[in-house]
């Protein structure tokens, strides 16, 4: 099974080159970390940067740079820093080549569920939103189940809507499924360690196994 740092290494692998990626808060932030050298990208942060780069070390940390998430970070050269109105108008217009975000239910359909934490008061949905009505491709980055074991890849979402029909792709610590057209997670990869029959079993939605599944390569 994949921890965090497992999992944006994953998501890195569906990285390419020239794309411009807006990262979402948790998981998908590590994968900065991760993108290989020979792989050239722009990463977008909904708060106003073009050209997020790594996480710094403790001598390059400056309080002023930060992401969405309020994480400190560091710029590319080439950088640039403008308002928010200005980072959603990159949003809204399509600009986003990738969105990569957390989730706490997908269904089978691609409907995510992401901002409303059950139990807990939260300010808003941010940009989340946005991001998922207007990028080109959405990859989310989530675990297969909750703490109490129950799946968070479902028929249907229980939680409030963030975005219908819009998830093409999730990377979760037991595996990577694509979320068909039609309906249903097609499952793609195994996570190292885990069987078939597991992610079966850790899936409520429709679950297609075509063949022998693969484990992943990180």
């Amino acid at each position: 099974m994949l921890d965090k740092i497992g999992i944006a290494k994953r998501i890195a692998q569906e990285v390419r080159d020239g794309m411009y990626i807006n990262l979402g808060i948790g998981i998908p932030t590590l994968v900065a970390n991760y993108i290989p050298k020979n792989i050239n990208v722009v990463l977008q942060s909904e708060n106003g940067l073009l050209g997020i780069g790594p996480f710094p070390k403790d001598n390059e940390v400056d309080a002023d740079l930060i992401n969405a998430g309020k994480q400190t970070i560091t710029m590319m050269p080439g950088s640039a820093l403008f308002s928010s109105a200005e980072s959603f108008g990159m949003i809204r217009s399509g600009k986003v080549d990738l969105t990569i975000l957390g989730a706490m239910e997908v269904s089978e359909n691609g409907d995510i569920a992401n901002w409303k934490v059950p139990g807990k008061m939260v300010k808003g949905m941010g940009g989340a939103m946005d991001l998922v009505a207007s990028a080109k491709h959405i990859i989310v980055a989530m675990q297969h189940c909750s703490k109490d074991g129950a799946s968070k890849l479902l028929k249907k979402c229980s939680l409030p809507i963030t975005g219908l029909r819009c998830v093409k792709r999730i990377v979760s610590d037991m595996a990577v499924l694509e979320v068909l057209t039609e309906g249903g997670f097609k499952l793609v990869e195994r996570a190292p360690g885990i069987s078939t029959e597991q992610i079966k079993n850790a899936t409520e939605g429709k679950l297609i196994i075509d063949g022998d599944i693969a484990e992943m390569k990180i």
